[in-house]
């Protein structure tokens, strides 16, 4: 079929970075870019011709008028109109659809023509508003998405953009809606309040289907999405070798929302690697220095979760072996990217758009197509090797290197280096934690450990072995009274001095 024609309002200055990314994101779009063309005025080679007419003419050609409204009205003809507002008319006209986005939620700050051009298309059609280049991308591709399917031009609607099977609002967590707003408020701006109800706050994510909660939707928000998307779950395993063998010493099944399946997974790779405390010559809490930088990992993750093909069965998969870090995701890379492409600065080209929005106005991603360069430069200031990326067949593998274990301290021995222990995350916490004295089960809630056995064995008889945590009822280990504290030991390895 012949693409679609779409016009992107014609040259702003205001507008430069959004015009030129719309156009690179519905170009590159796996789903997009085969109804779909763009055509940007500043793409024409020099001509002879006017300038009016020529935009004009090409507002005819296209098949959907794109426009995109901030704070200035634009230079004016000799009648006063800027040539958004002529190409707005002339679409008008012509009976194109039109596509309206409003840049900021300040209408104070507009040239007045802006807002007697804004009364004008209010009186016409709906308008979204955006802040961002991430904002905007995710709501032109809900609009064009959404065009397609009313048009009968597309059968099957995208994964993410689809009704969720069988779930309604009510399996939509108000609670986790308005934590949310509150957390993408305070991180980016965000317009809705906490309270916002949740059939207003999804459509103005789009990610509702007509009435229902789409399948983004209940990733992000469900009371259970597994209930309904069973493959969504994170399987986290823990190896001592090099390669897959059993009995795993540490096997996880994460549930949960989008957010929560990060978290949980973040956490248990951080919980299993070593961790070096520093001084508290900087500030009065000791530093933590993870043996792979958190930032990286949690990249890697979120990568994993976020851009996964959800119409596979297959789980998300983070596995840490002794040498490396592997993070498994079903789903292959857009035509347009490659491996190695990732190495470069490259575009973002979200394979579920609806969810990836979320994680960037909540900072769980910062910045649009960047994130594996972060993991290369993180790794790099680390000394680590750099990360690799390949794809293995219908799976996107990233693999974070661990430093050598050459300075390991001894479980069994209780052997000490220095001030480089290579204490886990969870046993950092513990450390901090029995500076007064602390009962196991309370622990455990901190560490997120449900196995008391597992959670005894790998966590706390290590740091007694090492003298750093001692019983307070030594004489009875299995009381139920029995709780930890920290020793002088311990005290002297958090605050940077740590003895022989």
């Amino acid at each position: 079929m012949t693409p679609i024609r779409i016009f992107v309002s014609s040259v702003q200055k205001e507008f430069a970075e959004e015009r030129r990314a719309l156009s690179d994101y519905i170009r590159r779009d796996p789903l997009l870019h085969r109804f779909y063309d763009v055509f940007l005025f500043e793409d024409l080679p020099a001509s002879g011709r006017r300038p009016d007419e020529t935009y004009l003419a090409e507002v005819d050609r296209c098949g959907i008028y794109l426009c995109l409204l901030g704070n200035e009205y634009g230079r004016a003809d000799t009648d006063g109109r800027s040539p958004t507002e002529r190409e707005f008319d002339r679409a008008t006209a012509g009976g194109k659809e039109r596509l309206v986005f409003v840049k900021g939620n300040d209408d104070s700050v507009r040239d007045p023509k802006v807002l007697a051009l804004l009364r004008n298309i209010d009186g016409q059609l709906i308008r979204r508003r955006f802040g961002s280049v991430p904002e905007l991308t995710a709501e032109v591709y809900a609009s064009l998405v959404e065009h397609l399917d009313r048009t009968g031009t597309l059968r099957t609607r995208p994964f993410d953009a689809s009704a969720c099977v069988d779930a309604t609002l009510d399996d939509i967590s108000q609670e986790k809606v308005g934590e949310f707003l509150s957390r993408a408020q305070q991180s980016r701006g965000y317009a809705l309040s906490p309270d916002t109800p949740v059939r207003k706050a999804l459509a103005h994510l789009n990610l509702l289907d007509g009435s229902l909660p789409n399948n983004a939707a209940v990733l992000l928000f469900g009371k259970q999405p597994q209930r309904f998307l069973a493959g969504s779950e994170v399987k986290c395993l823990h190896f001592h070798g090099i390669e897959v063998s059993k009995p795993i010493p540490s096997y996880q099944i994460y549930k949960g929302t989008v957010f929560e399946l990060v978290d949980q997974s973040l956490d248990f790779v951080l919980s299993k690697i070593a961790c070096s405390i520093g001084t508290r010559a900087g500030g009065p809490t000791a530093p933590a220095t993870y043996e792979v930088p958190p930032e990286a990992v949690g990249e890697a993750i979120i990568n994993a979760i976020a851009h996964r093909d959800y119409a596979s069965n297959a789980s998300v998969q983070v596995m840490l072996f002794a040498d490396r870090l592997e993070v498994w995701n079903p789903g292959q890379l857009p035509p347009s990217l490659s491996p190695e492409a990732l190495r470069v600065p490259h575009p973002s080209i979200p394979r579920n758009p609806l969810i990836a929005e979320p994680l960037f106005l909540t900072r769980y991603i910062e910045k649009a197509g960047t994130g594996t360069l972060d993991m290369i430069e993180q790794c790099a200031r680390a000394g680590l090797p750099p990360p690799e990326f390949r794809q293995n067949g219908e799976q996107f593998v990233q693999v974070l290197w661990r430093p050598k274990q050459d300075r390991v301290i001894g479980a069994q021995t209780g052997d000490l280096v220095g001030t480089k222990l290579g204490l886990s995350g969870d046993q950092v916490e513990v450390l901090r934690i029995c500076v007064t004295e602390t009962s196991i089960s309370e622990l455990m809630d901190v560490a997120g450990r449900t196995n008391r056995t597992k959670f005894r064995n790998s966590v706390l008889k290590p740091l007694m072995q090492a003298g750093l945590i001692e019983m307070t009822i030594p004489d009875r280990p299995r009381s139920s009274n029995q709780k930890y504290r920290i020793t002088e030991r311990g005290r002297a390895l958090l605050a940077g001095r740590d003895t022989p």
